[in-house]
């Protein structure tokens, strides 16, 4: 099952470069590691918030992924 890079950033899909990174650094501030020490759910969420951002950050994969 392929990831849903969007949706895991909470976009709508061809969001502009802009959005995924106000997106990013909003889910990144919230689930941070040092706020919620010990919650490995967060934690996942936020290695996934991370992921996604690799993707959607680099217009280059953003292309191949879209």
């Amino acid at each position: 099952m392929t990831k849903d890079y969007y949706q895991i950033l909470g976009l709508q899909r061809g969001a502009s470069q802009d959005e995924v990174k106000k997106a990013y650094r909003r889910l990144s501030k919230e689930l941070h590691p040092d706020k919620h020490k010990g919650d490995k759910e967060v934690e996942n969420r936020f290695k996934s918030v991370n992921e996604a951002y690799e993707v959607l950050g680099d217009p280059q994969k953003k292309q191949m992924y879209d």
